[in-house]
Parts: C-alpha cells; structure tokens; sequence
C-alpha cells in the first residue's frame, strides 16, 4: 500500500473513510484474551464512532493531505479517553484512497482513593469521575480532596466538541473549608492550524484563605477573593506555507480584593485591592513543524512536540471610565520554540514577560526554561532542565517559591520564596520493556537537582543560599487508564540542609509526566 505523501504527490483524493472505535482490551492478542480483559471490555462503553468520526480533519471527496492526517492524529492523541491512535490507507482504485482510523479506548471510569506525600505534606483524594459518559468524550467528576492549603469537595463536567460543532464547554464547583470557586467556558476556539475563526466565554471566581510561607512552614494568611472574565472573538487565514497567524480582540476583567482574616496570623503587608476592566488585542504565531516520539515524558506511548515557533501577544488597557482602580495598560508575552540538535537529541525552549504599566511597571514577570532531551540507546534517555524566573514591583509578597512541591525534591514544600528563582534538574531515565497485567508500565529515574529563591520580602533567612538534592525513584504509568498519569516514588537526600529537615526525603505523588 502507497504511503500517504505518495499518494499526496500522485493527486489522489480521499473515497470512503472507516472507523474502528476498539474497545480498551485486544481479544486477538493471547496476552490480553483472558476472563479479566473479556470482562472489563464488557462493562465498558465504547466511543461512538461518530465522536472520531466528528474530530476528523478531513473528508471524503478532499485531496490527501499529509498535514491533515498527521495533524488529526495528534488531536485525536490529545483525547484522555484514546489510548492508541492510527490512520492508515487500506484500499487505493483509481485515483482514490479509502482510510481507516483506528483507535483503541482507555478505561475511562475511576473511582480511586489516593494519598500522596511531597514536600513533607500530605495530600489525599477520593473521586470518581468517568472521562468518556456513554461513549460520548464528555467527562464528568465527583471528588474530594486534602492538602496542606484546604479541604473541599469539586464537581466538573465538560465537553470538547458540542453537537459536533467544535465547540468546547466546561464547568467546575468547588466548596472548601475556607471558602468556594466556580468557573464556567463555552467557546469555539481555533481547534485546528487552518481553522479560520474562533469565539468564546469564560468566567471564574475564588474565595479562599492563602498562606504565606517561609522555610517550609504557613507563617501568615490572609483572604483572596478573585474574579475573571473575559470574552474574544478572533479572525485567521489559515496555514500558509506552514506558518499560522492568528488576530483576536476582546474585553476582560479582572478583579482581587484581599482581607485580613480574623484568628490568623496577618502578613507584614497585605496586598491592595486590584481591578482592571478594559479591552485588549491578541496576535498568535504557530509554525507547523512537530516531533513525534516515545519513552520520554510517558512510557510507551506516543508523544508529540512543538518544535516550530508558538508565540503569543497581548496588549490591553484597563479604563477608569470601565471601573478600573485605575487607567494601565497590561500586557503578556510567550514565545516557544524546539531545536534538533542531533539525530538522538533535540531541546524545548521557551520564554514570557507581562506585567502592568500606570505610573510605572507593576507585577512584571520574566523567565524562560529549556529542557534537553538526549537519547542512549532504547531504553535510556538523559534529561536536564533550567528555568529563571523575576518578578518586579509584584502584587504579593514573595511570589516565586522553590521547594518538595516544584522542583527541589528533597527538601519542603515552598522551602524558599522570593522575587527572583532559578532551578536546575538533571536526569538519568530508564524504560523497560517490563509491562505488568497489561497495565501498567514502568521505568525508573536517578536525579539531581539545585536551585535558589531570594530577594524581596519574606525570604528565607535561616537557609538562603543554593540548595541542591540527589535521589532515585521509581515511575509506573497507569497506561490503560484516561488518567494515564506517572505515578513517582522517589527517594531524595538534601546536600545543604539544617537541623529542620530531615537527611531523607520520601515523595509519593502522581504527574502528568515522567
């Protein structure tokens, strides 16, 4: 059977296209034919074709585009509810191509209980959500939740291709013991590189107690209540010799109102009441250039990378006349970009800057990272990564913070804070072929990690310096599951600590990569 680009190059156009919507278990393969896969394939409701069939980027009738195919297999990757995902041609006569798109479903019901521990805190959940109601892609969920910040429970539906339209809607509650939040989404966003138009609404609220820390521990708390909104509308050509550019205007808002909290330690400085209403514009700039790859960020599945330019510009301005505090143009900016850099190793770069301008600069940020990937052999990939972040005249005290929870693995949660950070990580990760049940996969990880937060108010004064950790862990990736989250068991030994942390740090948590 001709290749796809042969077929593109021979003019050929698209006839019948048919698709395979498999459920979570191949009864073919010895492996997964037993009483446990037959019934789970039973009690699973598998997707409707025609939800594939409505993501297609293509139809029948088209020319075969290479671009298309590629591009629709990545949307399709992108669903929680697909484990595997191929478009392949199965019959060629006379000048047409029929196609087939096979997918293989996850098992999209979780009902769990978790605990979790980072940064010397412990987090746990109970839930039950189902990622695919019916075979529809509508997810919707039930949870509850414990950390070190709150308690509460959360409830979220959301669908991301409405009636067929591509249209996206999204809704989410939660009640904690500290207060509550919502926030609510219908928009037709720019679901493709040669979508030509898009529009949407989204809103949100927040009312919560947030915490101040220095070297690990809460040392005041004060109350956030926080409003947005924003509504756009926005305008393309398309892809045009591989570049997109896109045009948006629209008007937000945005509002912050910050209270003592009585019974709680109050901060030094409270932050003031901010509220900014007024219109903006928005540019975007993608290029179509992509990496497909394994056994980098997950184990055995395939993933894609950016490695074009993507790149983001907004420029608007709260008015008084709007009921702004005050009249201020805000802005943000982000810009990514990949780079080959041999045939087994490429980087991941990319950098923001935004902030508020009145009087003069408030709250600006600036900062980058890279990450490097380079392979050894098949199951051995080295991996490093370095990001700075700054931030100028912010709203809260100290809000860079560095530690068990982002980062600096063997030491406490928001260890440091600051209003500069930098970090760097480097690691040895290992894939093997190991595949437990059919279930799960598994690798492994030794790492190293140093890093620093300081300046500006509430530093940590008793252990300011450059912090750095060693450790190794273990990495299991829930692969039939829509969650299909990497489940991290590591062992991490702080190199610079005190007598306030412990020589040993144990984490158990779940990401969303390796």
């Amino acid at each position: 059977m001709p290749t796809f680009a042969e077929l593109e190059a021979a003019g050929a156009r698209i006839g019948e296209i048919r698709v395979d919507a498999a459920n979570i278990f191949d009864l073919n393969d010895p492996r997964e034919n037993n009483f446990l896969f037959r019934f789970a394939n039973t009690l699973h409701i598998r997707t409707r074709p025609q939800v594939i069939r409505e993501a297609l980027l293509f139809e029948s009738g088209q020319p075969v585009s290479v671009q298309k195919i590629q591009e629709t297999e990545r949307l399709l990757r992108g669903y929680d509810f697909l484990y595997d995902v191929l478009i392949r041609p199965v019959a060629v006569h006379d000048g047409v191509v029929d196609i087939e798109v096979r997918t293989r479903d996850t098992w999209s019901l979780d009902v769990s209980a978790s605990a979790s521990r980072e940064g010397g805190a412990n987090k746990g959940r109970i839930s039950i959500a189902e990622e695919n109601l019916l075979g529809t892609g509508i997810s919707v969920g039930l949870g509850y939740t414990s950390d070190v910040d709150r308690k509460g429970t959360t409830f979220n539906i959301a669908d991301s291709n409405v009636l067929g339209t591509r249209t996206v809607a999204s809704y989410a509650y939660n009640r904690n013991d500290d207060g509550h939040g919502q926030s609510a989404s219908l928009q037709r966003p720019f679901y493709a590189l040669d979508a030509r138009w898009a529009a949407g609404f989204g809103a949100s609220e927040n009312d919560g107690i947030d915490a101040v820390y220095n070297a690990g521990n809460s040392v005041a708390e004060y109350r956030h209540q926080s409003q947005q909104v924003e509504t756009f509308g926005g305008w393309s050509a398309g892809l045009i010799n591989g570049w997109v550019r896109r045009y948006s205007i629209g008007v937000s808002h945005q509002s912050d109102r910050y209270t003592l909290e009585p019974g709680k330690v109050a901060p030094e400085r409270l932050p003031s009441d901010l509220k900014l209403v007024g219109p903006f514009v928005r540019f975007q700039l993608v290029q179509d250039e992509f990496r497909q790859d394994s056994n980098l960020n997950l184990i055995g599945r395939i993933e894609d990378f950016a490695m074009g330019i993507q790149a983001t510009a907004q420029l608007g301005r709260a008015l008084e006349s709007f009921d702004s505090t005050r009249d201020s143009w805000f802005y943000n900016t982000n810009v990514s970009n990949g780079f080959d850099l041999t045939r087994d190793s490429f980087m991941l770069t990319n950098a923001y800057y935004g902030g508020r301008y009145a009087e003069k600069g408030e709250n600006q940020g600036i900062g980058g990272q890279a990450r490097y990937y380079q392979r050894k052999g098949r199951r051995l990939v080295y991996y490093a990564a370095l990001s700075g972040d700054a931030v100028h005249n912010p709203d809260i005290p100290a809000p860079l913070t560095l530690g068990g929870d982002n980062g600096l693995r063997g030491y406490p949660l928001r260890y440091q804070a600051g209003e500069r950070r930098v970090l760097f990580t480097a690691e040895a990760r290992a894939y093997t072929d190991w595949y437990p049940f059919r279930l799960f996969r598994v690798g492994g990880a030794v790492f190293y990690d140093t890093g620093r937060a300081w300046k500006g108010e509430n530093q940590n004064v008793d252990n300011s310096g450059w912090l750095r950790d060693v450790g190794f862990g273990l990495r299991l990736l829930s692969a039939r599951s829509s969650k299909g989250t990497v489940l991290h068991a590591d062992l991490a030994f702080p190199l610079d600590h005190r007598e306030d942390i412990k020589s040993v740090q144990f984490l158990v948590t779940s990401k969303v990569s390796f």
